[in-house]
């Protein structure tokens, strides 16, 4: 018989760790981006239960934390669960070192879900496998600053540590050696050499940032796009592609998150409207996405539910943009791509029984 605490068999509990703001927003329905009823409807399906956990409330034995039973939250004390799904955000090095002793006694998937993004380009780097779908990236500084405008038309300086496109400076020469330079939701400025250099230098101010060739993007209807590919493990422990959907930039934006301005559209959509076979480019983005994500679980085995920026370039080349270690997912959602979304759910779940029953 298995062992149970309160009614719950202990064996078949999944632990979804989430941010505590999340967590407490649990029984207003107020969870942000995480829909938690389709873990709950995932979870039940596959005759498993869900157990809410925020760091606060863990300690090396046990959580206080919301198990869904019965179509109800109950609050309840458990040991740690054996599998444990992460969607904190763990930053601080309080929570790191908590999620790190967690992880002794548990299999912990997603445990460490904010990568720094040149660590990211340089584990890739050294795959054969994944080099090749990886625009030229440097280190920032001032110097690799100077080389880049000699050397490229146009590139990116990002953050190497942030998400929904915050911080990021897209740099384009124009003729009698001026450059545009866009910056946050302003309009782009028009610079000579030297006050463009002096100007991103200003704003990068000691901060980690690195340099990215600027890939020339597809467009569709005038503005760039590109492709946010969910890419998960599965059932059996293999990865595969849950979903993709089309970001577009707003009109005179250079990102195309959909948190600064951008649209969602469906991939489909996308590829025709640049003459590219829809069931063809599809089929090459999920194997692309899908021998990068192998690349990367070889150097972070605990890696298995990322999302993947990739753009296309005008000659339909494939390129890994950046790569997101707590998908959002709500592009899916955007698109009305119901199906999809839940999937998005359920695929870490599949996983996590996979787990269990190793």
């Amino acid at each position: 018989m298995n062992p149970s605490r309160r009614g719950v068999i202990v064996s078949n509990v999944i632990g979804i760790l989430l941010d505590l703001k999340t967590y407490l927003g649990i029984l207003r329905n107020q969870t942000g981006y995480e829909h938690i009823d389709y873990y709950n409807q995932a979870a039940v399906e596959l005759g498993m239960t869900p157990f809410y956990m925020c760091l606060k409330h863990v300690n090396t034995k046990s959580a206080l934390g919301l198990c869904f039973e019965n179509k109800n939250y109950t609050l309840k004390r458990l040991p740690i669960p054996k599998v444990i799904h992460n969607r904190a955000m763990t930053l601080s090095p309080t929570s790191l070192k908590k999620l790190k002793a967690i992880a002794k006694i548990s299999q912990v998937f997603n445990g460490q879900n904010r990568h720094d993004k040149l660590h990211i380009h340089r584990l890739l780097r050294a795959s054969a496998n994944s080099s090749v779908f990886l625009p030229h990236t440097v280190k920032y500084s001032r110097e690799n600053l100077v080389k880049a405008m000699n050397r490229e038309d146009s590139f990116f300086v990002k953050p190497t540590n942030s998400s929904v496109g915050k911080g990021i400076i897209k740099v384009a020469a124009m003729p009698d050696g001026v450059w545009q330079v866009w910056w946050s939701n302003q309009l782009p400025r028009q610079l000579a050499q030297q006050q463009t250099i002096d100007f991103i230098d200003g704003k990068v101010n000691s901060q980690r940032y690195l340099i990215q060739k600027a890939i020339p993007l597809s467009m569709y209807e005038g503005r760039p796009y590109d492709l946010r590919v969910s890419v998960q493990r599965g059932d059996k422990g293999q990865w595969g592609v849950t979903g993709i959907a089309g970001k577009v930039a707003a009109v005179g934006r250079h990102v195309t998150n959909l948190a600064k301005g951008g649209e969602a559209v469906r991939c489909e959509k996308l590829f025709l409207s640049n003459g590219f076979d829809p069931v063809v480019k599809r089929k090459q983005v999920e194997e692309a996405a899908i021998l990068i994500a192998e690349s990367l679980s070889i150097q972070i085995p605990s890696i298995s539910d990322v999302g993947m920026d990739i753009g296309i370039d005008h000659q339909g080349a494939i390129w890994l943009i950046e790569v997101n270690g707590r998908d959002q997912r709500y592009q899916y959602k955007h698109l009305n791509l119901n199906k999809t979304f839940y999937r998005t759910y359920e695929t870490p779940m599949l996983y996590a029984k996979f787990l269990l029953s190793k």
